[in-house]
């Protein structure tokens, strides 16, 4: 069948694309916030807040606009930080459709077994057919030296008819079988490509945004990036001491579970490795690969973005967060935290920084997610 084995081919082919698409170097982010050092970027290239050559032809920004630098350079990040998740979201859908492909395989190519193996019987079934003449009953009986010989020929011709009629219903309905896999097969390539194509253009846009950043960043004199780093320590300060000021602290209540205390062991151990969008570890990490992998580290594997985080984990109330919660910040769910007590996150903040404490304050909270919630 033409049709069936075609499609086996397809969906041999789209398998080996599928690894390929996995193969595909990927890196993530988190939104714009103080850390008190800078990181190397992972591809080697300078990092954000480096000094231009001597050479370059460098458009200097005022002091007066740093300010509005800042707010920029927040927006950025915070974009990059939501074409991350998009990114994450079509490497994991990715990896599961080229699962999912590759069993399909194997099921094709048993079914493909399958079939040949009933063509062989019915084309065995014919060649015996063919030896007989295929006369019909009443010219065997005219030439049979005895009606009784005639008679039990007649049962074996009648069985073997039945026996035919059932082996070509059976490999029709293998046929059928084939072609409705090779057809799912086809669907499912469909739809990894475009998924594919997501994934292309959410890495597109990290890029894109993040590369505008440092090139702002870029144009700052150093003592400019000193100041800009001290807004930015003054920013999150008052954005901590704010909501300390609600009397949060005196409030909680939560004691960590042992799950809970070996994803913050975990994740305190990563402080000081650099963020990379897209990476889960083991030497960098982006704000969700390290919450994922804190608490896989824990034996609660837990969904892969912070997106994901906050629709599928249970939520819970600030006033009774626990460390080893996670916190999500932004509207948009776009950046993650793990909460280590004392009003204190564990965090990889965003591309140029290393993964730090912070304030659990500093940033807008949109809610607290357990993983291990019973």
């Amino acid at each position: 069948m033409e049709r069936g084995r075609s499609g086996l081919l397809s969906v041999a082919v789209t398998v080996v694309c599928a690894v390929t698409v996995l193969a595909a170097p990927g890196t993530a982010f988190a939104s714009a916030r103080p850390d008190p050092a800078p990181a190397p970027s992972a591809s080697g290239s300078p990092s954000a807040s480096a000094s231009p050559p001597a050479s370059a032809s460098v458009t200097v920004v005022p002091d007066k606009d740093l300010q509005a630098v800042r707010t920029r350079l927040d927006k950025l990040y915070h974009d990059a930080a939501v074409a991350t998740d998009a990114y994450n979201a079509a490497e994991e859908k990715a990896k599961k459709q080229s699962a999912e492909l590759a069993g399909l395989n194997r099921r094709i190519a048993e079914e493909q077994q399958e079939l040949d193996r009933l063509r062989d019987l019915a084309g065995a079934a014919a060649r015996a057919q063919y030896r007989t003449g295929g006369l019909p009953p009443a010219a065997r009986l005219m030439l049979s030296d005895s009606p009784q010989t005639f008679l039990d020929g007649a049962g074996r011709v009648l069985e073997g008819e039945r026996a035919a009629e059932g082996l070509m219903a059976q490999t029709a309905r293998a046929e059928q079988d084939l072609k409705r896999l090779a057809d799912d097969a086809a669907d499912r390539w469909e739809r990894l490509e475009a998924n594919r194509k997501t994934k292309e253009a959410a890495k597109k846009e990290v890029e894109r945004r993040v590369e505008e950043a440092e090139k702002l960043e870029a144009r700052l004199e150093k003592r400019q990036r000193e100041r800009l780093a001290r807004l930015e320590r003054e920013a999150a300060e008052r954005a901590q001491t704010a909501w300390l000021d609600t009397g949060i602290l005196k409030d909680l209540r939560g004691k960590a579970s042992e799950a809970g205390r070996k994803a913050v062991e975990f994740a305190t151990a990563q402080i000081g490795k650099p963020y990379v969008w897209g990476a889960e570890g083991p030497k960098s990490y982006d704000c969700s690969g390290l919450t994922s992998q804190s608490w896989a580290a824990a034996g609660r594997p837990i969904p892969r973005t912070s997106q994901e985080q906050w629709k599928r984990l249970r939520h819970v109330d600030v006033k009774d967060m626990r460390p080893g919660d996670l916190i999500i910040y932004f509207d948009d769910a776009s950046h993650v935290a793990l909460y280590v007590g004392d009003g204190t996150i564990v965090h990889a903040p965003r591309p140029g920084r290393t993964v730090t404490l912070a304030g659990a304050g500093t940033m807008p909270i949109l809610g607290v997610v357990r993983p291990d919630a019973e």
